[in-house]
């Protein structure tokens, strides 16, 4: 646990990890927007002082960490997303392989915390303000909390919020928060888009994943009415089905009128919309991944996205051409809690094909992150398919119909008995 000492306020320079860190310390910080910035840029500059560390790094937004740095830190991530890539092909990070919901147990190994917080306010209260996820549970506890207090960070309701008595080490800074832009989706992207959203009722709750698919789904739902959020990210994209009045939250079973997320990723525009605004409630992953809270939303809307499907259901989300790109992340969670929802869905949403190559396969060329007993609705630019209380011959005639049509003579012929 954190000292129960007023932080020791120290600036950039000053900022000496020898000090903070010991050899073969555990170190966790902010992932995505929350990343602080100031505190990783130092602590990599000072890595070869540090006695050898270990650094748990989430999802980057910007490319702080390269491979090079691994000369002096082993990094692990749940996910080898962005610029997590270079360091899986260089042989620099290792993987948990875990569910999102594992992930406070996971960190709560944790020696030294490093995150990015929001000034104080009129009582003395540093919102954590981008992500709170599963830095609760790094911060329970840690030896050392390390806070960079931005004044460009928002204050988002909902938030753990520290206190002095919580910080050890506390630097103050004026920079922009890291944003991470949404990708303009290509028009196979708009049309999964829009085959969602057709069976997406009105009043449903959403969670969406990571990504061009579930941003065009999103992008898709302008039409909808009285929809809600209780996912684990929020984005740009649904603050503009918010701005819109799309997205009342009126209908939800909990947090009735709130947007519940446990991480911002986007642009000074979700940034923006989150300061103080009582609509929106960031939490950590054991409410937002919370399987009974989840099922007991009315029509709970899971879309997440994945590498490829094969065609009895099973879901490959982590491993593309023999390397480490995706995460198991919380999509089978997500799914699983959708079944359970009255009148829920749950949908996984990609393109038919990677270039040359199909999306829809009779096996999987890596790790099934989602088994196809948990397989739902499957969707990609070519239709729909349901794959909710078939048989496997049936799974497969319904896969193939929404492969590629070029790619679905091959399917067919290759096609396994299982």
């Amino acid at each position: 646990m954190p000292d129960a000492t007023p932080p020791r306020a120290v600036s950039t320079p000053g900022l000496d990890f020898r000090a903070v860190i010991r050899p073969g310390d555990f170190v966790v910080w902010g992932q995505s927007c929350a990343e602080p910035v100031t505190l990783t840029e130092r602590l990599l500059e000072q890595r070869a002082d540090l006695g050898g560390i270990t650094c748990f790094i989430g999802i980057p937004a910007v490319e702080t960490v390269k491979p090079e740095h691994a000369d002096h830190i082993r990094f692990v991530s749940y996910c080898g997303t962005g610029s997590n890539r270079a360091l899986a092909a260089a042989g620099a990070l290792e993987v948990y392989p875990g569910h999102y919901s594992t992930l406070p147990e996971f960190v709560s190994r944790a020696d030294v915390v490093l995150v990015q917080c929001a000034p104080p306010d009129a009582r003395g209260r540093y919102s954590l303000g981008l992500a709170d996820d599963y830095l609760t549970a790094a911060i329970d506890s840690a030896r050392i909390v390390v806070a960079e207090v931005n004044d460009q960070v928002p204050a988002t309701p909902g938030a753990r919020h520290l206190t002095d008595r919580e910080i050890n080490i506390a630097i103050r800074t004026s920079r922009p928060v890291a944003e991470s832009p949404a990708v303009s989706p290509t028009p196979e992207m708009v049309t999964i888009g829009a085959h969602v959203a057709s069976v997406v009722p009105d009043g449903a709750t959403l969670q969406f994943g990571i990504g061009s698919v579930p941003e065009a789904v999103l992008g898709a739902l302008g039409a909808h009415n009285d929809l809600g959020i209780h996912s684990g990210i929020l984005t740009d994209a649904a603050v503009e089905l918010i701005d819109r009045g799309v997205v009342t939250n009126a209908r939800k079973t909990t947090d009735r009128g709130i947007s519940v997320a446990a991480v911002l990723i986007g642009t000074r525009r979700l940034f923006e919309h989150v300061h103080c605004n009582p609509t929106v409630s960031l939490r950590p992953i054991t409410y937002t991944h919370d399987p009974e809270r989840l099922a007991a939303q009315h029509r709970f809307i899971a879309i997440n996205s994945a590498i490829e499907v094969d065609l009895t259901g099973q879901v490959n989300a982590e491993v593309a051409g023999g390397r480490y790109v995706g995460a198991v992340g919380g999509g089978g969670e997500f799914l699983r809690a959708a079944a359970r929802s009255h009148g829920g869905m749950p949908i996984i949403a990609l393109p038919a094909t990677a270039g040359t190559r199909s999306r829809i396969v009779d096996r999987l060329s890596g790790p099934v992150s989602i088994a196809r007993s948990d397989a739902g609705i499957v969707v990609t630019e070519f239709g729909i398919a349901d794959l909710r209380g078939v048989p496997l011959s049936e799974r497969r005639e319904r896969m193939l119909a929404i492969a590629h049509p070029d790619q679905r003579e091959v399917l067919r012929a290759a096609a396994s008995r299982w």
